[in-house]
């Protein structure tokens, strides 16, 4: 029978592990989560109007996707329409 001997060393790096593991998912779930924006967080963010995004989508200068009677913007798309303008 053998016997480990885990040393405070080994149980430091263990939570350091631990907590960078921990940290990826969550910048993984908040990435995901920030992929596509409904109308009202879209001009939240932008700080326009419904007639002004309405302009935006009209003229093509921003992208959408319609679901049912939902409108989804890329994140990706605003993020370039602000280094844009």
């Amino acid at each position: 029978m053998s016997v480990n001997i885990i040393t405070k060393e080994d149980l430091q790096e263990f939570k350091i592990e631990l907590l960078q593991d921990i940290k990826d998912l969550f910048h993984i779930k908040t990435t995901e989560q920030k992929l596509w924006l409904r109308s009202a967080e879209v001009r939240e963010l932008l700080k326009i109007s419904s007639g002004t995004l309405q302009t935006l989508r009209a003229n093509g200068t921003l992208s959408y996707t319609r679901v049912g009677g939902t409108l989804y913007y890329n994140y990706k798309d605003i993020e370039k329409l602000f280094k844009e303008k």
